[in-house]
């Protein structure tokens, strides 16, 4: 986790690559075991790592998904649209009556072209994934910043706010966050990202709480429960004419 957390360029797209390779090895009936393997170990990871905290379940049950690739896994496809069955039948079919040794031979043959199909496949897969992938300005995790603002914006009507309630919106720069109302004459903000690795926090119970590793915040933006270590960033509000706006 900590690796991946350093690394989240490099683990991203290592994901994206294997879930790639996963999907179209399954669908093509090449080394359907090693490619069913693979899912598994993907979807138990995931399982593992993130989702296992997810509220409500569904949301994230890849234990579930994890538990779908074990047929795969344990019978493999039996032939039926098999890649691999298609080129062992192939190669065999121009040698009839092979010798054992040549049988083995065979087995190198069928092991080696879909080697290559695979790695023609993965080579396709990855080139879709370079094509289709999103940039932003920005390639780095987002890391939550103060809010300077040069002139004061008007976030909501402090009648529309209910006590004990909270609204999001968007700071000049462009970042999201939360606006609560925890008592009649008090207002408070906080940028929408985890310290932790820049991911966007959601309200839960009194606090927010970051879906991606599980850090906690009460409604003073301070840390309830790790792996962050420092409290939300605070954006400054004022209460002007019955609006409240940013400082």
């Amino acid at each position: 986790m900590s690796f991946a957390a350093e690394q989240p360029t490099v683990t991203g797209l290592a994901i994206a690559l294997g879930e790639v390779a996963v999907g179209l090895g399954t669908l093509l009936g090449l080394f359907t075991r090693i490619a069913a393997l693979g899912g598994y170990l993907l979807a138990l990871s995931f399982f593992l790592t993130v989702s296992w905290t997810t509220h409500p379940y569904y949301v994230g049950a890849d234990i579930v998904f994890a538990a779908a690739w074990t047929p795969l896994l344990i019978a493999g496809d039996a032939g039926l649209f098999s890649t691999t069955t298609l080129l062992r039948g192939a190669i065999r079919s121009r040698r009839p009556n092979p010798a054992p040794e040549q049988g083995t031979g065979a087995e190198r043959r069928t092991v080696l072209r879909g080697g290559l199909i695979a790695a023609a496949t993965a080579t396709l897969g990855a080139a879709v994934v370079a094509l289709t992938r999103r940039t932003t300005t920005d390639p780095r995790p987002g890391r939550p910043t103060a809010s300077g603002t040069s002139s004061p914006t008007v976030i909501a009507e402090v009648a529309a706010v209910a006590v004990g309630s909270s609204t999001s919106f968007t700071t000049p720069d462009g970042s999201a966050a939360y606006l609560l109302r925890p008592s009649t004459d008090t207002f408070l903000a906080y940028l929408a990202a985890c310290t932790h690795q820049g991911c966007p926090v959601t309200p839960a119970d009194s606090g927010f709480s970051c879906p991606c590793h599980g850090s906690a915040f009460d409604g003073n933006g301070q840390v309830t429960a790790g792996p962050a270590t420092k409290p939300l960033v605070k954006v400054p509000v004022h209460v002007i004419d019955g609006q409240v706006t940013t400082a």
